[in-house]
């Protein structure tokens, strides 16, 4: 009993079959070893490695401001900071106000852009079209709105509404923040919609679906956790900032329920107590610089586990 001749084994030079073969291989597999083969490989492993590298720089950067807040601001974490008001200078105080009114305006400012951005990113995926200027203006205005410094945000509403009414208000602030997140809403829906397959669509309308119905049952819940996303980047962009704050709601030392008064805010104390020459009042800036970064990582990590259990 005689072995077989492997399959792979190529056919004599200069029959029909190796002229075949020939023709048939690929570029890639003509590429004589250091030729352009060679340089196109160390290309890509020199793309892949410069790209390795800038993640594990991105990774160090978070790693190296996570680490900073938790050596700083967790030993002055205590019950004491969620109860007691802020305190002047040698006496034991907390955060307790600036963080309820940072609840309050973040959800005031949210309750107002989230509507207002759904519906204009909805408006700009689905109705409008693209050739009218009227959607080259909105589109447009969108972009310029995410660009535009928080702290020109602040000094508008300033004017729209500090002015008229002779004072700084918690209403105040929560529009301004809901100015700087309401462009995040509208183009993250507008994208997010943009990526439904359009058979999808058109599989609704041919069931007879009103085109309303098709686009808040079909299209909208297929891209719920994008435009999710596009909500808590709004929220962590509104619940951070500082400078729209300071021309609107300007702080209180006090507790304060009530929006149309000048109300307290984390970021604000945070800017107003990391400055100060007290080592207790920059111990606590550090410790809410903590609490905000926890509080956003917090909402990323429930919104995704919502998501994929969903």
């Amino acid at each position: 009993m005689t072995a077989s001749a492997p399959q792979s084994a190529p056919p004599p030079a200069g029959t029909e079959a190796a002229l075949v073969r020939q023709e048939l291989l690929t570029p890639s597999d003509r590429w004589q070893p250091g030729g352009r083969a060679a340089w196109r490989r160390f290309k890509n492993r020199l793309a892949t490695f410069l790209a390795t590298m800038a993640a594990v720089v991105l990774v160090l950067v978070l790693a190296s401001i996570l680490w900073t807040l938790f050596i700083k601001g967790l030993p002055g974490l205590s019950v004491a900071v969620f109860l007691r008001p802020m305190a002047p200078p040698g006496v034991v105080g907390g955060l307790g106000n600036a963080i309820l009114g940072s609840v309050i305006q973040t959800a005031l400012a949210m309750a107002i852009a989230t509507p207002i951005g759904l519906g204009c990113g909805v408006y700009l995926a689905e109705y409008a079209l693209p050739h009218r200027p009227f959607t080259k203006v909105a589109r447009f205005a969108a972009d310029l709105l995410m660009s535009v410094p928080s702290i020109l945000a602040g000094l508008f509403v300033y004017q729209l509404c500090v002015v008229p009414f002779g004072h700084f208000s918690g209403w105040a602030g929560a529009l301004a923040l809901a100015v700087l997140a309401i462009p995040l809403v509208v183009r993250t829906t507008e994208d997010m919609l943009g990526l439904v397959p359009k058979a999808m669509m058109e599989a609704g309308a041919a069931l007879g679906a009103p085109r309303w119905i098709v686009i808040t049952r079909l299209c909208m819940r297929a891209a719920r956790e994008g435009i999710a996303t596009g909500l808590l980047l709004a929220l962590a962009r509104t619940g951070g900032e500082t400078a729209p704050l300071l021309f609107t709601a300007l702080g209180n030392q006090d507790w304060s329920l009530d929006p149309s008064r000048p109300m307290a805010s984390l970021p604000l104390a945070i800017y107003q107590y990391a400055g100060a020459a007290y080592a207790d009042w920059v111990g606590l800036a550090w410790t809410g610089a903590l609490l905000v970064t926890l509080a956003v990582l917090g909402i990323n990590i429930a919104t995704r586990a919502f998501m994929r259990k969903s």
